[in-house]
Protein backbone atom coordinates (compact mmCIF):
# COMPACT_ATOMS: atom_id res chain seq x y z
CA UNK A 1 0.00 0.00 0.00
CA UNK A 2 2.94 2.29 0.48
CA UNK A 3 3.87 2.17 -2.80
CA UNK A 4 0.63 3.68 -4.33
CA UNK A 5 0.12 6.15 -2.22
CA UNK A 6 3.76 7.50 -2.44
CA UNK A 7 3.20 7.59 -6.23
CA UNK A 8 -0.21 9.33 -5.67
CA UNK A 9 1.22 11.49 -3.68
CA UNK A 10 4.19 12.29 -5.82
CA UNK A 11 1.89 12.93 -8.73
CA UNK A 12 -0.11 15.24 -6.57
CA UNK A 13 2.62 17.90 -5.50
CA UNK A 14 4.10 17.83 -9.20
CA UNK A 15 0.93 18.61 -10.36
CA UNK A 16 -0.22 21.71 -8.27
CA UNK A 17 2.08 23.88 -9.43
CA UNK A 18 1.75 23.19 -12.95
CA UNK A 19 -2.20 23.88 -12.37
CA UNK A 20 -1.13 27.20 -10.16
CA UNK A 21 1.98 28.56 -12.10
CA UNK A 22 0.97 31.72 -14.02
CA UNK A 23 2.00 31.96 -17.52
CA UNK A 24 4.97 34.35 -18.36
CA UNK A 25 3.20 36.49 -20.60
CA UNK A 26 1.22 37.53 -17.42
CA UNK A 27 4.28 38.07 -15.17
CA UNK A 28 5.93 40.46 -17.44
CA UNK A 29 2.54 41.99 -18.19
CA UNK A 30 1.96 42.82 -14.74
CA UNK A 31 5.87 44.07 -14.19
CA UNK A 32 4.93 46.36 -17.27
CA UNK A 33 2.23 47.82 -15.63
CA UNK A 34 3.52 48.33 -12.19
CA UNK A 35 6.95 50.48 -14.14
CA UNK A 36 4.74 52.05 -16.43
CA UNK A 37 2.68 53.21 -13.23
CA UNK A 38 5.47 54.52 -11.58
CA UNK A 39 7.16 56.13 -14.67
CA UNK A 40 3.95 57.61 -15.55
CA UNK A 41 2.86 58.60 -11.65
CA UNK A 42 6.34 59.24 -9.73
CA UNK A 43 9.48 59.09 -12.16
CA UNK A 44 8.44 61.37 -14.76
CA UNK A 45 6.52 64.74 -12.37
CA UNK A 46 10.13 64.19 -9.95
CA UNK A 47 12.42 64.62 -13.07
CA UNK A 48 9.95 67.47 -14.18
CA UNK A 49 10.53 69.07 -10.98
CA UNK A 50 14.42 69.43 -10.74
CA UNK A 51 14.56 69.78 -14.87
CA UNK A 52 12.08 73.21 -14.18
CA UNK A 53 14.22 73.98 -11.04
CA UNK A 54 17.64 73.89 -12.90
CA UNK A 55 16.19 75.21 -15.92
CA UNK A 56 17.84 78.50 -15.75
CA UNK A 57 21.13 77.23 -14.33
CA UNK A 58 22.88 75.95 -10.55
CA UNK A 59 23.17 79.89 -9.86
CA UNK A 60 19.17 80.64 -10.18
CA UNK A 61 18.69 77.51 -8.40
CA UNK A 62 20.65 78.88 -5.34
CA UNK A 63 19.67 81.80 -5.25
CA UNK A 64 15.83 80.91 -4.61
CA UNK A 65 17.02 79.82 -1.40
CA UNK A 66 18.92 82.77 -0.10
CA UNK A 67 15.13 84.68 -0.13
CA UNK A 68 14.66 85.17 3.87
CA UNK A 69 11.39 84.06 2.74
CA UNK A 70 12.23 80.70 1.84
CA UNK A 71 14.93 80.51 4.53
CA UNK A 72 12.04 81.39 7.26
CA UNK A 73 10.06 78.57 5.23
CA UNK A 74 12.48 75.57 6.23
CA UNK A 75 13.36 77.17 9.42
CA UNK A 76 9.68 77.01 10.06
CA UNK A 77 9.27 73.43 8.65
CA UNK A 78 12.09 71.91 10.28
CA UNK A 79 10.89 73.64 13.98
CA UNK A 80 7.45 72.36 13.51
CA UNK A 81 8.93 68.98 12.76
CA UNK A 82 11.19 68.97 15.33
CA UNK A 83 8.14 69.37 17.76
CA UNK A 84 5.70 67.65 16.47
CA UNK A 85 7.59 64.24 15.70
CA UNK A 86 8.93 63.37 19.36
CA UNK A 87 5.61 64.38 21.13
CA UNK A 88 3.98 62.36 18.62
CA UNK A 89 6.48 59.68 19.43
CA UNK A 90 5.38 59.96 23.11
CA UNK A 91 2.11 59.63 22.17
CA UNK A 92 2.43 56.65 20.17
CA UNK A 93 4.40 54.73 23.19
CA UNK A 94 2.29 55.25 25.35
CA UNK A 95 -0.93 54.80 23.39
CA UNK A 96 0.46 51.22 22.03
CA UNK A 97 1.68 50.26 25.42
CA UNK A 98 -2.05 51.05 26.71
CA UNK A 99 -3.82 48.95 24.37
CA UNK A 100 -1.09 46.24 23.62
CA UNK A 101 -0.93 45.70 27.49
CA UNK A 102 -4.03 46.38 28.81
CA UNK A 103 -8.26 45.89 28.78
CA UNK A 104 -10.17 48.57 30.00
CA UNK A 105 -13.57 50.44 28.78
CA UNK A 106 -12.98 52.18 25.29
CA UNK A 107 -10.07 50.16 24.20
CA UNK A 108 -12.02 50.00 21.06
CA UNK A 109 -13.02 53.63 20.93
CA UNK A 110 -9.23 54.48 21.35
CA UNK A 111 -7.91 52.51 18.63
CA UNK A 112 -10.56 54.32 16.32
CA UNK A 113 -9.37 57.78 18.11
CA UNK A 114 -6.16 57.23 16.55
CA UNK A 115 -7.23 56.37 13.00
CA UNK A 116 -9.49 59.76 13.07
CA UNK A 117 -6.71 61.78 11.34
CA UNK A 118 -7.05 58.92 8.02
CA UNK A 119 -10.19 60.03 7.72
CA UNK A 120 -10.56 63.05 8.09
CA UNK A 121 -9.11 65.71 5.45
CA UNK A 122 -6.60 67.87 6.57
CA UNK A 123 -8.63 70.57 5.89
CA UNK A 124 -11.18 70.00 7.87
CA UNK A 125 -9.14 68.98 11.07
CA UNK A 126 -7.42 73.01 10.52
CA UNK A 127 -11.10 74.38 10.62
CA UNK A 128 -11.48 72.52 13.71
CA UNK A 129 -8.43 74.20 15.30
CA UNK A 130 -9.55 77.68 13.93
CA UNK A 131 -13.30 76.84 15.55
CA UNK A 132 -11.48 76.20 18.74
CA UNK A 133 -8.58 78.91 18.68
CA UNK A 134 -9.81 81.54 16.04
CA UNK A 135 -10.53 85.02 17.34
CA UNK A 136 -14.27 84.50 16.44
CA UNK A 137 -13.62 80.74 18.04
CA UNK A 138 -14.65 78.86 21.28
CA UNK A 139 -11.83 79.88 23.04
CA UNK A 140 -10.85 82.80 20.83
CA UNK A 141 -12.36 85.77 23.26
CA UNK A 142 -10.47 83.76 26.46
CA UNK A 143 -7.23 84.09 24.05
CA UNK A 144 -7.37 87.59 23.05
CA UNK A 145 -8.22 88.53 26.27
CA UNK A 146 -4.77 86.99 27.62
CA UNK A 147 -2.64 87.92 24.44
CA UNK A 148 -2.27 84.37 23.50
CA UNK A 149 -1.94 83.92 19.47
CA UNK A 150 -2.59 79.87 18.53
CA UNK A 151 -3.96 80.75 14.83
CA UNK A 152 -2.09 82.44 12.17
CA UNK A 153 0.95 81.45 14.78
CA UNK A 154 3.32 78.57 15.25
CA UNK A 155 1.48 77.13 17.68
CA UNK A 156 -1.33 76.49 15.81
CA UNK A 157 0.68 75.07 13.09
CA UNK A 158 2.07 72.96 15.62
CA UNK A 159 -1.32 71.85 16.53
CA UNK A 160 -2.79 71.45 13.00
CA UNK A 161 0.93 69.04 12.20
CA UNK A 162 0.60 67.23 15.44
CA UNK A 163 -2.82 66.10 14.70
CA UNK A 164 -2.29 64.93 11.27
CA UNK A 165 0.48 62.78 12.19
CA UNK A 166 -0.46 61.09 15.20
CA UNK A 167 -1.25 57.78 13.94
CA UNK A 168 2.00 57.14 12.35
CA UNK A 169 4.12 55.89 15.63
CA UNK A 170 0.97 54.42 17.72
CA UNK A 171 -0.14 52.27 14.30
CA UNK A 172 3.37 50.93 13.54
CA UNK A 173 3.92 50.14 17.52
CA UNK A 174 0.45 48.58 18.25
CA UNK A 175 0.22 45.24 15.74
CA UNK A 176 4.06 44.58 17.08
CA UNK A 177 3.32 44.77 20.63
CA UNK A 178 0.23 43.12 20.19
CA UNK A 179 2.26 40.19 18.70
CA UNK A 180 4.97 39.91 20.98
CA UNK A 181 3.06 39.87 24.42
CA UNK A 182 4.01 40.61 27.80
CA UNK A 183 5.81 37.64 28.73
CA UNK A 184 9.40 38.96 28.75
CA UNK A 185 8.14 42.02 30.52
CA UNK A 186 6.64 40.29 33.36
CA UNK A 187 9.76 37.68 33.17
CA UNK A 188 11.81 41.22 34.13
CA UNK A 189 9.40 41.80 36.40
CA UNK A 190 9.15 38.69 38.43
CA UNK A 191 13.57 38.89 38.36
CA UNK A 192 13.18 42.27 40.14
CA UNK A 193 13.62 44.90 37.87
CA UNK A 194 11.64 47.77 38.16
CA UNK A 195 9.00 49.28 35.41
CA UNK A 196 11.85 51.84 34.28
CA UNK A 197 14.28 49.40 33.73
CA UNK A 198 11.93 46.74 32.04
CA UNK A 199 10.84 49.68 29.63
CA UNK A 200 15.01 50.36 28.74
CA UNK A 201 15.95 46.98 28.62
CA UNK A 202 13.04 45.00 27.30
CA UNK A 203 10.13 46.39 25.44
CA UNK A 204 11.91 49.54 23.91
CA UNK A 205 14.95 47.10 21.97
CA UNK A 206 12.28 44.96 21.23
CA UNK A 207 10.08 47.42 19.10
CA UNK A 208 13.18 50.01 18.17
CA UNK A 209 12.65 49.48 14.60
CA UNK A 210 9.31 49.47 14.59
CA UNK A 211 9.25 52.51 16.46
CA UNK A 212 11.99 54.22 13.90
CA UNK A 213 9.80 52.99 10.98
CA UNK A 214 7.02 55.28 12.58
CA UNK A 215 9.21 58.21 13.59
CA UNK A 216 10.39 58.25 9.72
CA UNK A 217 7.04 58.36 7.90
CA UNK A 218 5.99 60.81 11.02
CA UNK A 219 8.55 63.31 10.13
CA UNK A 220 7.62 62.96 6.43
CA UNK A 221 4.22 64.17 6.74
CA UNK A 222 4.96 66.59 8.99
CA UNK A 223 7.51 68.47 6.95
CA UNK A 224 4.88 67.89 3.56
CA UNK A 225 2.08 68.61 5.47
CA UNK A 226 -0.36 71.26 3.54
CA UNK A 227 -4.06 71.56 3.94
CA UNK A 228 -4.32 71.77 7.89
CA UNK A 229 -1.17 73.90 8.06
CA UNK A 230 -2.18 76.05 4.87
CA UNK A 231 -6.12 76.43 6.81
CA UNK A 232 -4.24 77.89 10.17
CA UNK A 233 -1.55 79.33 9.25
CA UNK A 234 -2.72 82.75 7.75
CA UNK A 235 0.05 82.83 4.81
CA UNK A 236 1.93 85.32 6.31
CA UNK A 237 5.42 85.41 4.31
CA UNK A 238 8.36 85.09 6.07
CA UNK A 239 6.72 84.06 9.66
CA UNK A 240 3.59 81.68 9.22
CA UNK A 241 4.50 79.67 5.47
CA UNK A 242 6.13 76.26 5.91
CA UNK A 243 7.84 75.09 2.66
CA UNK A 244 4.73 73.36 0.56
CA UNK A 245 2.99 76.95 1.34
CA UNK A 246 5.98 78.73 0.45
CA UNK A 247 5.90 76.67 -3.09
CA UNK A 248 1.98 77.52 -3.79
CA UNK A 249 2.73 81.48 -3.36
CA UNK A 250 5.81 81.13 -5.43
CA UNK A 251 3.80 78.97 -8.09
CA UNK A 252 0.92 81.52 -7.94
CA UNK A 253 3.65 84.48 -8.75
CA UNK A 254 4.45 82.73 -12.18
CA UNK A 255 8.06 82.83 -10.02
CA UNK A 256 8.32 78.94 -12.15
CA UNK A 257 12.36 78.76 -10.99
CA UNK A 258 11.92 79.29 -7.89
CA UNK A 259 8.75 77.56 -7.14
CA UNK A 260 10.12 74.07 -8.70
CA UNK A 261 13.53 74.73 -6.90
CA UNK A 262 12.03 75.00 -3.37
CA UNK A 263 9.95 71.90 -4.10
CA UNK A 264 13.12 69.87 -5.03
CA UNK A 265 13.75 70.38 -1.13
CA UNK A 266 10.65 68.88 -0.52
CA UNK A 267 11.80 65.72 -2.95
CA UNK A 268 15.03 65.46 -1.44
CA UNK A 269 13.82 65.15 1.94
CA UNK A 270 10.75 62.52 0.41
CA UNK A 271 14.35 60.76 -1.06
CA UNK A 272 15.93 60.34 1.80
CA UNK A 273 13.11 59.53 4.09
CA UNK A 274 12.45 56.56 1.20
CA UNK A 275 16.37 55.84 1.95
CA UNK A 276 15.49 55.61 5.51
CA UNK A 277 12.69 53.79 5.43
CA UNK A 278 14.78 50.87 3.14
CA UNK A 279 17.53 50.69 5.54
CA UNK A 280 15.02 49.97 8.57
CA UNK A 281 13.01 47.28 6.39
CA UNK A 282 16.76 46.09 5.39
CA UNK A 283 18.01 46.07 9.09
CA UNK A 284 14.74 44.31 9.94
CA UNK A 285 14.89 41.30 7.51
CA UNK A 286 18.67 40.81 8.55
CA UNK A 287 17.75 40.80 12.20
CA UNK A 288 14.82 38.25 11.55
CA UNK A 289 17.16 36.08 9.48
CA UNK A 290 20.24 36.26 11.58
CA UNK A 291 20.55 32.90 13.65
CA UNK A 292 19.54 33.05 17.30
CA UNK A 293 22.75 33.12 19.57
CA UNK A 294 22.98 29.51 21.45
CA UNK A 295 22.37 29.36 24.91
CA UNK A 296 24.73 28.44 27.56
CA UNK A 297 23.01 25.09 27.79
CA UNK A 298 23.39 24.52 23.96
CA UNK A 299 26.93 25.42 24.38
Amino acid sequence: MAGPIALRTSSVSTAIPGATAESPWVKWLLIALTLGFLTLFLFVPLAAVFTEALRKGWNAYLASFSDPAALAAIKLTLLTAAIAVPLNLVFGLAAAWAIARFNFVGKNLLLTLIDLPFAVSPVISGLIYVLLFGLQGWLGPFLAEHDLKIIFAVPGIVLATVFVTFPFVARELIPLMQEQGSEEEQAALSLGASGWQTFWRVTLPNVKWALLYGVILCNARAMGEFGAVSVVSGHIRGKTNTIPLHVEILYNEYNFVAAFAVASLLAILALLTLAAKSLVEWQVRRQAAAPLEPTPAEE
